[in-house]
């Protein structure tokens, strides 16, 4: 399965502590730990002895304790201790199984097939943006495949509907031409444009607001956005979000949003009620879709010009060749 060798995101950077963590990826039972030196271990969350979830031991002294039996695996999955056994010194065979892991955006980000050519993590390129402030929002579980909540947020023709009010009215509905072509990795789609009543935080008037999205990946997107000068109690307002996804199931994700935003004054949960308002109204609709997961056969569902971003995402995943969370 091809997803197995992308990065995917299974947790907060900083929710990684002195305790081992239990996450979930592409139906994996997985477990994260620190080492001594402060880096992230992702293992499968069984122990090699008798199948125990190495996620209810401890860490001791810089190794992972089994809760089980007490054997300590190193950074690595190397066993290094059998407590029954003092004397004994353990095979390389008797070793947890590893997986690729790195740190990214706040995230901790891993690759469970590390065969091959590493595709390196999704970009997001407001993080070198020294002008913009970073932080994430959530994590959020939700009851939807992750290709329909990446449709999700490159749909614009909801926005005078789900988001009335906020991103789109009623009244404004139009969505005008704009251009979407292929990338290596997914889409760029560009000139995007919609009326917004209140596109941020900061909005002190109606606006209308230029979009662009790409997708970085099958679960990984990221927009950025400029509202009409004027419009904002910040000169200059401009923001990035990334849409970053862990596939749990074929039909559940956790999402994370990373914003990049030009305002390093308003409180972290000021930005973040923002950002949990606008996704709370997509949520339920997302959650009633069915199927839960999304269909690529262009017959299965209706559409209109107004989906051109959304049927170019659909016709990414079929060229690489996506299996999970898709029909």
């Amino acid at each position: 399965m091809m997803e197995t060798r992308l990065w995917h995101p299974v947790a907060l950077a900083a929710s990684v502590g002195a305790a081992p963590l239990a996450v979930t990826l592409l139906e994996q039972p997985l477990v994260l730990w620190r080492d001594a030196a402060g880096r992230v271990q992702a293992w499968a969350d069984r122990c090699p002895h008798r199948g125990a979830r190495l996620s209810l031991g401890r860490v001791q002294d810089g190794h992972l304790e089994c809760p089980y039996h007490g054997w300590q695996f190193e950074p690595g999955g190397r066993c290094v201790a059998v407590p029954a056994l003092p004397a004994f010194q353990p095979p390389a065979t008797h070793c947890a199984t590893s997986h690729g892991c790195r740190e990214a955006h706040g995230l901790v980000w891993v690759r469970l097939v590390c065969d091959g050519e590493d595709p390196g993590l999704p970009a997001f390129p407001a993080e070198d943006d020294a002008g913009l402030r970073k932080m994430n929002c959530g994590p959020y579980d939700v009851a939807a495949s992750a290709p329909r909540i990446v449709e999700n947020f490159l749909d614009m023709a909801h926005f005078s509907f789900v988001h009335e009010g906020w991103l789109g009215l009623r009244a404004r509905p139009e969505i005008e031409p704009h251009a979407v072509q292929d990338t290596p990795r997914g889409l760029l789609a560009t000139g995007c444009k919609a009326w917004q009543p209140r596109s941020n935080l900061h909005a002190m008037a109606a606006a209308l607001v230029e979009y662009s999205y790409e997708v970085t990946d099958p679960y990984c997107a990221l927009l950025t956005k400029v509202p009409e000068a004027g419009s904002t109690a910040v000169a200059h307002w401009r923001e990035s979000i990334g849409l970053f996804i862990c596939p749990l199931t074929p039909e559940t994700s956790r999402v994370w949003f990373r914003l990049a935003v030009a305002d390093f004054e308003s409180p972290d949960e000021k930005l973040a009620a923002f950002q949990h308002t606008i996704f709370t109204q997509d949520q339920p609709v997302l959650e009633s879709q069915s199927p839960k997961r999304l269909p690529l056969d262009p017959q299965a569902e209706r559409h209109a010009a107004s989906d051109k971003v959304s049927m170019a995402y659909r016709r990414a995943l079929q060229r690489r060749g996506v299996r999970f969370g898709v029909l």
